[in-house]
Formats: structure tokens, C-alpha cells, sequence
């Protein structure tokens, strides 16, 4: 996997995250993961599955179109 695709998609989650005011820890307990893989996803490290992804999106209450969409200020 591209790794500037992997930074790019940790930075969205981590500004949905943020945007939902939440911590990390808080995120992983909505999903059902680890608060360190929280951060390897922010920080561009893991490559997550589609099903996490959605896990993700559906606990921070936008879209996998959000959550992809790189040009969006």
C-alpha cells in the first residue's frame, strides 16, 4: 500500500476524531480496538480493512466518501 495514501487517510481519522471530540482511547473502545491501533492509523503505519474502516466511519458519524476524500479542506 502506498504509504502517502496510508498518511493521508490517518490524518483524515484523526481530524474526524478530533472534530467528534474524542480521545483515542475513546474512538477505540466505539470500535472495538486497541487505542495503539487508533494511533498506527493515524500516524499512516496500518493498512486497515474496508470492514474497519466502515467500523470507523460509522463510530465518528460520517461516511467512508468522507473519510477518503483527501482534497476536502
Amino acid at each position: 500500500m502506498n504509504t502517502k495514501f496510508l498518511k493521508k487517510l490517518g490524518k483524515n481519522i484523526k481530524k474526524y476524531r478530533i472534530d467528534s471530540n474524542l480521545t483515542q482511547e475513546q474512538l477505540a473502545e466505539k470500535v472495538g480496538i486497541h487505542s495503539t491501533y487508533v494511533g498506527k492509523l493515524e500516524g499512516g503505519k496500518n493498512n486497515p480493512s474496508i470492514f474497519m474502516m466502515y467500523r470507523i466511519t460509522r463510530a465518528l458519524k460520517i461516511t467512508l466518501t468522507d473519510i477518503f476524500d483527501f482534497d476536502k479542506k
